[in-house]
């Protein structure tokens, strides 16, 4: 059971990386036309709606992934001094901790994108809908939450900690 919810999240982690990776890219060119476009005196129109919108993609898309590589900034200074059973119990509260802030975003967030679409709020320029990026938010966070969460069960019911194994290609 723990097994195929493991290939689940991992699957969906691996995902939401590609989006981010994608985003990153775009995100990338956007400011490289934007730049050169400067040089010669014509910018790239939107160009800021663009980076603003996409940036959600890419911090979110990747927040999964850096927790499934154990990425997340952590503070061990008294870890050696712990027992292996404080420090496993630690990592499950962080994990549970983790899940419930991410589940706590997500819905902030999807609560705050009824209000976007109510008032069909979109960007300055480009008028790009904030309800879409609003939704992959609140989807990415939910996807960490899921991560977090599993690894929780995980370390709990097996001792075993994803964050040491590579993610599966």
């Amino acid at each position: 059971m723990l097994t195929k919810l493991r290939k689940v999240a991992d699957g969906l982690i691996g995902l939401s990386a590609t989006i981010g990776a994608l985003a990153l890219v775009l995100e990338i060119c956007v400011i490289l036309v934007d730049v050169i476009g400067r040089v010669f005196g014509h910018p790239l129109f939107g160009s800021q709606d663009v980076v603003t919108m996409v940036m959600v993609l890419l911090v979110f898309g990747g927040m999964a992934l850096c927790d499934r590589q154990g990425g997340h900034i952590s503070v061990d200074l008294l870890e050696r001094r712990f027992p292996r059973i404080v420090n496993r119990i630690i990592d499950i509260c962080a994990a549970v901790l983790g899940a419930v802030i991410f589940v706590f975003i997500a819905w902030a967030v999807w609560e705050s994108a009824k209000l976007s679409q109510m008032l069909n709020l979109s960007t300055n320029l480009l008028n790009l809908p904030k309800v879409w990026f609003q939704w992959a938010l609140s989807g990415f966070s939910l996807v960490a939450a899921f991560g977090m969460a599993l690894r929780a069960l995980e370390l709990t019911l097996s001792g075993r900690d994803v964050r040491s194994e590579r993610l599966p290609q």
